[in-house]
């Protein structure tokens, strides 16, 4: 009875700490208005300085952390004044100080950006947004639709995205 006991709790243990292991550092959140949906992984800052060295200026990133962030367009629309058909689409940045360049992409299921150079040709749609100043420092990476733009913001930067079904 014992070492049955003993073996209870040793795979009740064991089981804990796999459970914690596959806890996310940077949960998955999925952000939707009508017909548009985002998903991403959304990263603290932690007290680290964020753009120009975590996500350095002029080079691509994921926009989040983990898997390549994926937008969904349920209807055709235009995307930054661009003509974007409905489907799913990689998301990537490349931000700079005074502007991002949005790129979406239609390689999906990418860890990270790792592997954007091998992709590239997939692109179909690049833009450019000018980066807003926030005053407040905004913790957690977010993505955020609302009736006309997608807004994305983290630490002390937030850029816009307009979009139009």
């Amino acid at each position: 009875m014992k070492n049955l006991f003993l073996t209870f709790l040793a795979v009740l243990m064991v089981g804990q700490v796999f459970a914690q292991d596959r806890k996310r550092a940077s949960p998955r959140e999925t952000a939707e208005l009508g017909d548009l949906k985002v998903e991403y992984s959304r990263p603290y800052k932690k007290g680290r300085e964020v753009f120009g060295v975590l996500v350095p200026y002029n080079q691509i990133w994921r926009l989040g952390a983990d898997e390549a962030t994926e937008i969904t367009f349920k209807k055709d629309a235009t995307f930054g004044g661009k003509k974007v058909k409905a489907g799913t689409y990689s998301m990537f940045a490349i931000p700079g100080e005074k502007e991002w360049e949005i790129i979406l992409n239609s390689e999906l299921k990418q860890w990270g950006a790792y592997n954007y150079d091998k992709i590239k040709d997939k692109d179909v749609l690049k833009i450019k947004v000018p980066v807003k100043a926030l005053k407040e420092s905004t913790e957690q990476f977010t993505i955020t639709p609302e009736d006309k733009n997608l807004k994305i913001g983290w630490d002390k930067a937030s850029v816009e995205v307009p979009y139009k079904f």
